[in-house]
């Protein structure tokens, strides 16, 4: 069974600023995964992310 989790994918803009996107994914590889796939920044300069941190609140799949 799949367990998603929220993450905060944090990384430092062109200008050297801090931004975030979130994520649900299931561990904080995923996570990094979607960042550079829905954001072309992160796509384009993939080591710019300095954080990935999981916000601990467990989502699963409503079984029916």
């Amino acid at each position: 069974m799949n367990h998603l989790r929220p993450y905060t994918v944090r990384y430092r803009s062109f200008d050297n600023g801090k931004e975030e996107n979130c994520f649900y994914a299931s561990d904080s590889f995923e996570a990094r995964t979607l960042a550079m796939e829905f954001n072309k920044y992160i796509h384009d300069h993939p080591n710019c992310i300095d954080l990935i941190r999981c916000e601990e609140q467990l989502i699963s799949p409503i079984n029916t």
